[in-house]
């Protein structure tokens, strides 16, 4: 592990932070915390976190000792001053002398000592950060600590490695009973550089951030030489390529995880890779998918066990292996629930992650983030699995620890419980999503929570609109290339799993009279505005039916459809067959559950409508270009992001299908019976 603490980078924090001193030590302790953050072998996704001990002076004029520690909400890689709130030492301190402390009068009491009212809730482990004296301290879940510390001798191994220099703390659940026993072990030896946390992780301190940075820095490498866990053999390595026929598997697994009743998948994150390819080669793999997690705090991401499923299984042997895991997760959480008095509501009992036998793994998630997240943490888990079991066993904690863990109401609230957005985790893609409508389309739904697949022929145009949106993925692809929309389904299945919503809106308008045309031309527009349409909906059918829970198309039609322009018969007669082809998709498809439906849009800004080409016509028409664009009932110009609000609404239209939106101000010759 690198030591990458960089004194320039470290000036230019504290230059920043100004000349108070306390402000100059926590802007250290801010750049620090981004070190460890930023390396997810030391901490991944709210594990871990960091303090450090400041003297400030009070609105009184008196100096006293303040606490600056992560708070809840930020990562470490990401964090800023803010997510270090700073609460009053003293107060702390004294609670020491209580002999029980419960979880809601501890997190009371930490909010009661905030300096800012308004800042988030310190973290659950402020007390053992309070407790310790040093004025840095360092808590970590570094890959190699948490194979030291879920082995069988964990004690005498780490001995071993570190003779005294670090103080062996019990496991004891996140709060006020570890804070005293922390300090406690401490006390007893106040020589020892850190702390190992068994089945848990490691805390190290100094008197600069840089000190006790340095210490996590040479402990992990000491426990990862010790335990031979460098190299390359470690390393996930690169992601392998896949075929189309091989990852069929995940809408299939995505389709048995829907919530019962609703239809909403998870979206999926798969890795592939040599970690997963040797993990899951292992004759003990299915043995170790049942011992539990390499941290406690993992349980609330990936649950305690893996769903454990074979690329060749079909939708029924996947459904009945996600059943069984519901079910044995259900006798897990009723015989755990008796034992603590009845007093817990039982979470989702489907699985967060999937072992694939020949594939790889999968993180499951309401969103692409927390997909990512499970499948992060599953590659640590099957490192730290596969490692310790070789080391002597991998052994963490049981099953009362693990059901506590995950159904403590201080690790839920990590999990938020506000309302999710309309379109949380549905995947949705978007043919010519580099041009004005596909952009506005995408991003109209992104703002509903979907996960976004562009697809455009160009590449450059794509890469803009995908740092416009700001998320998603991108598929370089000419949609009337026969094979395009076999790959565009890939891709989607390969980044989220599957397929929600297809918005299949790449066109051109080709202009000409008909009498005028050749034949090759008006075979390409058919390619472009109808075969392209018709091949992507195929494709995206056959995505709904291995998922097994309906899905939508959706077309971008035309007025040209109902309503033919002069000189623009090459464009019409596909658009027209095209808005056929939508309501026979709606009349085969709709017992299948997957809606068809589409809008007309008129004058927008895109594509054939540039600013010359409106300029030409207006003055055609002896009137200005507002006068032109204008040119409906409403007298409003129509707009690419209103067109993408008309695909948003028949999204959300749940028992619509077969029917075409008008979106153009008003236009009676266009208008649909």
């Amino acid at each position: 592990m690198e030591n990458r603490w960089d004194e320039t980078d470290a000036a230019r924090w504290q230059a920043e932070a100004g000349d108070d001193p306390a402000d100059r030590a926590l802007a250290l302790r801010v750049y620090s915390s981004r070190l460890i953050g930023s390396d997810p072998d030391l901490v991944m996704h709210g594990g871990g976190n960091t303090s450090i001990k400041v003297t400030r002076r009070s609105l009184l004029g008196e100096d006293e000792r303040v606490l600056h520690v992560k708070g809840s909400g930020w990562d470490l890689d990401t964090l800023l001053a803010p997510g270090l709130p700073g609460v009053r030492l003293e107060p702390l301190l004294r609670l020491r002398a209580l002999d029980r402390l419960s979880d809601e009068d501890m997190v009371n009491a930490q909010r009661q000592t905030l300096l800012d009212s308004t800042a988030p809730n310190p973290s659950v482990e402020t007390l053992l950060h309070a407790f310790l004296p040093q004025d840095v301290v360092d808590h970590t879940h570094a890959t190699p600590f948490l194979v030291l510390a879920n082995l069988p001798d964990a004690e005498a191994v780490a001995r071993e490695i570190f003779g005294d220099r670090l103080g062996i703390v019990p496991y004891i659940m996140p709060g006020f009973a570890l804070a005293k026993a922390a300090a406690e072990v401490f006390e007893a030896n106040p020589h020892v550089e850190g702390l190992l946390l068994l089945k848990h992780g490691h805390f190290t301190w100094g008197p600069t951030a840089r000190e006790s940075y340095d210490r996590v820095v040479r402990h992990t490498n000491e426990a990862a030489e010790a335990l031979g866990l460098t190299g390359p053999t470690f390393a996930p390595g690169a992601a392998r390529d896949l075929s189309p026929d091989v990852i069929r598997v995940l809408p299939r697994l995505r389709g048995a995880l829907a919530a019962p009743g609703s239809g909403r998948m998870p979206v999926l994150n798969l890795r592939a890779n040599a970690l997963t390819d040797a993990f899951l080669a292992r004759p003990d793999h299915a043995g170790l998918a049942g011992r539990g997690t390499a941290s406690p705090d993992h349980v609330i991401r990936i649950k305690g066990a893996p769903v454990i499923v074979d690329v060749s299984d079909d939708s029924a042997a996947i459904a009945d292996k996600v059943d069984a895991f519901a079910r044995n997760y259900t006798q897990v959480f009723e015989r755990q629930n008796t034992r603590v008095g009845g007093i817990k509501t039982m979470l989702s009992p489907l699985p967060n992650l999937a072992w694939i036998e020949g594939l790889g793994l999968a993180g499951m998630g309401a969103n692409a983030k927390a997909a990512a997240i499970a499948g992060d943490l599953g590659e640590q888990n099957m490192r730290v699995a596969a490692a310790g079991e070789d080391k002597g066993g991998f052994c963490p904690i049981g099953e009362d620890d693990l059901f506590d863990m995950e159904y403590w109401s201080l690790e839920q609230a990590k999990l938020g419980k506000s309302k999710p957005p309309a379109f949380q985790g549905r995947i949705v893609m978007v043919t010519g999503g580099a041009g004005a409508i596909g952009r506005a389309i995408a991003a109209a739904f992104a703002a509903e929570g979907a996960e976004i697949v562009l697809v455009d022929r160009d590449a450059e145009a794509l890469a803009a609109a995908r740092q416009d949106l700001g998320t998603g993925v991108t598929l370089a692809l000419d949609v009337t290339d026969p094979a395009a929309a076999d790959a565009a389904m890939a891709g989607a299945i390969r980044q989220f799993g599957g397929l929600d919503i297809l918005v299949s809106n790449a066109g051109a308008a080709i202009q000409g009279a008909l009498a005028d045309l050749d034949e090759d031309t008006l075979r390409a527009a058919f390619e472009l505005n109808f075969f392209a349409h018709q091949r992507f909906a195929k494709a995206a059918i056959g995505v709904f039916r291995e998922q097994g829970q309906g899905g939508q198309i959706l077309f971008n039609v035309s007025k040209q459809a109902v309503n033919p322009g002069r000189n623009f018969g090459a464009y019409g007669l596909p658009k027209a067959t095209t808005f056929f082809l939508l309501r026979q998709l709606a009349l085969e498809h709709g017992p299948e559950g997957i809606r068809v439906n589409g809008v007309n849009a008129d004058r927008i800004r895109s594509g054939l409508l540039t600013e010359d080409f409106i300029a030409s016509r207006a003055a055609a028409r002896g009137t200005d270009p507002a006068g032109y664009m204008a040119g409906n009932l409403l007298g409003r110009e129509v707009e690419a992001h209103h067109v993408a609000d008309a695909f948003v609404a028949l999204a959300k239209s749940e028992r619509t299908t077969a029917h075409v939106m008008t979106v153009d101000g008003g236009n009676i010759e266009a208008a649909l019976r």
